[in-house]
């Protein structure tokens, strides 16, 4: 599995376990300020539950948002995990058995065996799978296509933020769907290459070298039937000059409006959508888990015989946690951001 691995220093406590939270609402881009390490002792586990000591935890976009309302201030902060159970009083749940939760951005948690999936095990598959393209991050993408934009053989595509965790999963599972043509945005030249000669693209372009519309529409000059959008903003209005008539968006975020204090304007071209009779429709991955099941049947086979790539950008330690979510939102990840916390995956 590809991963760009960033390195931060960590202690391992025998006894304590340490935490993140969120210590103030940012206002405009978050900083390391806004959060705040946190130290505790490791919990026993009472009847019905299991001590999980976490191990790749999952950075991703929807997070900035939790950070203006949905998060508690000076309270355990919420994500995707996985970890292994060390000690156990829940029954389904045994001692060594590999699981994800959502108990994130902490290096232990106590979970009951209804908010814990235990993994299987399978000879050559990364566990770190599990938050990149059979996580929350493929099933976005693999929704996106297939249930949103509902893709067909032959139609051409375009995916916003191709580099990102989403838009890396998004441009090669829209191959193996049978898509003709994949074209992608990105925000740099390094990246515009690492998609068509590794993940597949058949274009790339860096959106931060010349007018978005006008890259976009030399990317793709016949147009496309189907857009994956992360972004919003330009993205999103550009993407409706190409689409072609009864097109298709699949809106997953707006990560470019994320640190905004005002509500964003509507794209230029809105009107467009009733003109070309396009489709336009936002929808969130939690709506979708019944879907779990069917991405890991269609993906895993793909994995396995290296037809995927699984594209991570890993950082290894606890401490590291924080850096590695400004930087992802700084775009400084390529594909799943992930923090790694010792060994035992």
């Amino acid at each position: 599995m590809p991963r760009l691995v960033t390195h931060a220093t960590h202690d391992t406590f025998a006894t304590h376990a340490t935490l993140v939270h969120q210590v103030r609402r940012p206002h405009g881009a978050p900083t390391a300020a806004d959060f705040a390490f946190v130290q505790e002792p490791v919990p026993d586990p009472a009847p019905g539950t299991a001590l999980v000591e976490n191990k790749l935890l999952s950075i991703d976009p929807y997070m900035r948002e939790n950070m203006d309302a949905v998060w508690d201030l000076n309270s355990p902060l919420e994500g995707r995990v996985v970890g292994r159970v060390v000690a156990s009083r829940a029954p389904g749940l045994a001692e060594g058995d590999l699981v994800f939760h959502r108990q994130s951005w902490r290096t232990h948690a106590l979970v009951t065996a209804d908010e814990a999936r235990v993994l299987p095990q399978r000879p050559g598959l990364d566990p770190a799978a599990y938050l990149g393209v059979l996580g929350g991050t493929g099933l976005t993408a693999y929704v996106a296509l297939t249930r949103i934009a509902r893709l067909q053989p032959g139609e051409d595509v375009f995916i916003t933020s191709a580099a990102g965790g989403v838009g890396s999963a998004a441009g090669q599972l829209a191959r193996l769907l049978g898509a003709k043509r994949v074209v992608g945005s990105t925000g740099t030249d390094d990246k515009a290459r690492l998609l068509t000669e590794r993940l597949g693209f058949d274009a790339a372009f860096n959106y931060r070298s010349g007018s978005m519309a006008e890259l976009l529409a030399v990317a793709a000059p016949d147009g496309v039937d189907v857009c994956v959008d992360n972004v919003g903003g330009e993205h999103l209005a550009a993407a409706i000059d190409v689409l072609r008539e009864h097109g298709r968006i699949a809106w997953c975020g707006a990560i470019s409006q994320y640190d905004g204090h005002e509500p964003p304007a509507a794209p230029r071209n809105l009107y467009d959508l009733v003109e070309k009779n396009l489709r336009l429709e936002g929808f969130l991955v939690r709506n979708y888990r019944d879907v779990q099941g069917e991405l890991e049947d269609f993906l895993i086979p793909h994995l396995l015989a290296g037809r995927v790539v699984d594209q991570q950008t890993v950082t290894e330690g606890f401490d590291g946690i924080v850096t590695a979510f400004l930087g992802m939102l700084g775009g400084r990840n390529v594909g799943k951001a992930v923090v790694r916390v010792g060994a035992g995956v």
